[in-house]
């Protein structure tokens, strides 16, 4: 395998001793050396401001919907447990990524353990599969809450909600786990210099002295198998879901919850189409430049877990009225934040979506 045209105009940027130590031929390397936004150095520090504002946001408003929804016993419903799930991926999505991707652009400290990458490998595309996973869980969540409110909780009880939950984590953890024993077994003879900033599959696997067609063609297929699926099924619900939003009687019904769906649905979207994007760009956007593909790849990690706690959490009326409360009445006892029933919070999921507001 020759050395692409990449990696020889990106080895003579860098510092000669650097250069000289990742291009001579070894195998199985003991680090990885990550480029950040190969065309971007110069902006690296400027490029970590938004980044850093998108990773608090993450990080804050995540646990504050973990934290919300597990003092809230009123909360403690199908809907609610799916958007918790969501939470964690995306913790552990922004966690996965985001600290070593500063560590580069602050402190230009590019170097990562062969065994820490491929850990962080897994991890990125378990996550991203669970999350997908999630997404389309929460749509059948919707569609029974919209399209049949009387039997939402009789079809989804805690005990089946608990076996979606756990298939959606098995799914994810088993999908990824080829990724890394794939890329274990390749040798790495000419350079450790990944042009990317953090070590994503392909963009590691094209590394190798080796045929990896294998290596591609599973992760291209896993791809378009996992999203397929999830997007058919989200497809699938949201049609049935927009069936009955035509139908309801009231203008303001149909308005407010097709408003609520429609922000769902951007949700989704942010996270799908710069995943696909990725995807297939390392296939066949050979003529992408570099750094925006870089980016796009950075951006369905970064972008998802930071609007998901605005779009499922701010906009969600339960946990915003309790949010309100936690800063309006800071002397209250945590524990008595909830004024209504179970019922009564079925009845604003279910009733203010399909009836309408109340009077």
């Amino acid at each position: 395998m020759q050395d692409s045209p990449l990696c020889l105009s990106v080895g003579h940027l860098l510092p000669y001793s650097m250069s000289e130590s990742n291009t001579t031929d070894f195998t199985n390397p003991s680090t990885f050396i990550l480029l950040g936004i190969p065309g971007l150095e110069v902006a690296h520090v400027w490029i970590s401001i938004p980044f850093s504002a998108m990773y608090a946001v993450a990080v804050l408003g995540n646990f504050t919907i973990l934290f919300i929804v597990s003092m809230e016993l009123s909360l403690h419903v199908p809907m609610y447990y799916f958007l918790c799930m969501l939470a964690v991926t995306d913790l552990v999505l922004s966690m996965s990524i985001l600290p070593k991707m500063l560590i580069i652009f602050w402190f230009n400290s590019r170097e990562i353990d062969f065994s820490a990458c491929l850990t962080q490998m897994y991890f990125i595309h378990c996550v991203a599969v669970m999350e997908s996973g999630i997404f389309a869980a929460m749509a059948f969540d919707r569609y029974v809450a919209i399209c049949n409110p009387l039997r939402h909780s009789t079809i989804l009880t805690n005990p089946v909600v608990a076996k979606i939950g756990l298939a959606v984590v098995l799914r994810g953890g088993m999908l990824a786990l080829p990724h890394p024993f794939l890329a274990r077994q390749w040798p790495y003879c000419r350079t450790n210099i990944i042009s990317h900033s953090y070590c994503e599959h392909m963009a590691v696997v094209k590394l190798a002295c080796a045929d990896i067609r294998v290596s591609s063609y599973y992760s291209l297929s896993m791809a378009l198998l996992v999203t397929g699926m999830d997007v058919s099924f989200i497809a699938m619900s949201y049609t049935q879901i927009l069936r009955t939003i035509f139908s309801l009687p009231t203008k303001d019904a149909r308005l407010k919850t097709f408003g609520t769906c429609s922000s769902h649905l951007c949700a989704i979207l942010a996270f799908y189409i710069p995943a696909l994007f990725s995807f297939l760009t390392h296939r066949f956007g050979h003529n992408v430049p570099l750094h925006f593909h870089v980016l796009m790849a950075n951006m369905y990690l970064l972008v998802p877990p930071m609007l998901n706690p605005i779009i499922y959490g701010v906009r969600t009326k339960q946990i915003r009225d309790r949010l309100l409360r936690l800063f309006t009445y800071k002397g209250t006892n945590i524990f008595s934040w909830c004024s209504g029933s179970q019922t009564e919070l079925r009845a604003e999921m279910t009733g203010d979506m399909v009836l309408g507001p109340r009077p």
